[in-house]
């Protein structure tokens, strides 16, 4: 993962303000930076998200194809996830630096949409056992600059609620043969119900405290992270350490209340601009770098 080499009068500074709840940036423990947010960027998807967080920049697109159910879901579709890292992000990712990040990055998404609940994959299957829609989800990585698990997993959500995928009829002739019938029409479409689908909170503990949202700074001053995935309800559907340091059960306990806490926010929030979003429909003005 990208990261920065600080001396210690640096770490010093960051990590006694960090106590006093006074971040570099003038930021308390429990804020994120401001975030931008951008659907509907890439024309050639079904559905896409652009989020940048800081300096950290990242692109993701979802694309419907018709595949097979798996074996022992025959009544469902399914997600797979792609993870690339550009190494444009950072130097650190050229050649294969970021291929080992990346299937981190995917194995996590994995995990966190492993609960039933995180999407309706039963709306996306079209014949049991024979048809259903597979959405790929690519995540490119742009530019890297902290909290990437965070921003990630708010493109994604952003991407899964911008989704479109075709409405299909299955006509069936006299000898019992099936045929699938895709809509021509753009407008008659399936859209995901996104309400459950988690956002990963990072907490990073500096010093005695932690905080949501680090930066690289703050990043390299934390010996132990713990990522636990939120639902807008403020469930906690999945958590992981990591970091090469130890964490009490206390301080575990301790960031899993704030990072539901903080997780609840942040859903209503990132709701909150899908949702204007929306409303606007094609007037809207493109302002990323792909408008």
């Amino acid at each position: 993962m990208a990261s920065v080499v600080l001396s210690e009068p640096e770490k010093l500074y960051i990590v006694h303000g960090v106590q006093e709840d006074l971040r570099v940036d003038g930021r308390g423990c429990e804020d994120y930076r401001c975030a931008e947010v951008e659907t509907d960027v890439v024309s050639n998807t079904s559905g896409s998200a652009r989020v940048k967080l800081g300096h950290t920049d990242i692109l993701v697109g979802v694309k419907a194809e018709m595949g097979t159910p798996k074996l022992e879901k025959p009544d469902e579709g399914y997600l797979e996830f792609f993870v690339d890292c550009s190494a444009n992000a950072t130097p650190e990712f050229e050649g294969r630096g970021g291929e080992e990040l990346g299937t981190e990055i995917a194995n996590t998404l994995y995990r966190v949409f492993s609960s039933e609940n995180s999407v309706d994959l039963k709306s996306l299957c079209i014949n049991p056992r024979e048809h259903c829609w597979v959405l790929y989800v690519d995540v490119l990585l742009l530019e890297c600059g902290g909290n990437l698990f965070d921003a990630i997993s708010i493109a994604v959500k952003a991407a899964l609620f911008n989704t479109r995928i075709p409405k299909v009829r299955v006509l069936e002739d006299e000898e019992g043969s099936k045929e699938i019938e895709l809509s021509d029409d753009p407008y008659d479409c399936i859209r995901l119900n996104v309400d459950d689908v988690p956002c990963i909170v990072t907490l990073s503990k500096i010093g005695y405290r932690h905080v949501v949202d680090a930066t690289l700074q703050e990043e390299a001053c934390s010996l132990a992270s713990l990522l636990i995935s939120v639902t807008s309800k403020g469930a906690l559907t999945s958590m992981k350490k990591v970091g090469k340091g130890s964490l009490d059960p206390e301080s575990i306990f301790e960031m899993m209340e704030t990072g539901k806490r903080v997780g609840k926010s942040l859903h209503i929030a990132l709701q909150k601009i899908l949702d204007e979003e929306e409303s606007l429909g094609t007037s809207r003005q493109k302002v990323g770098f792909l408008g």
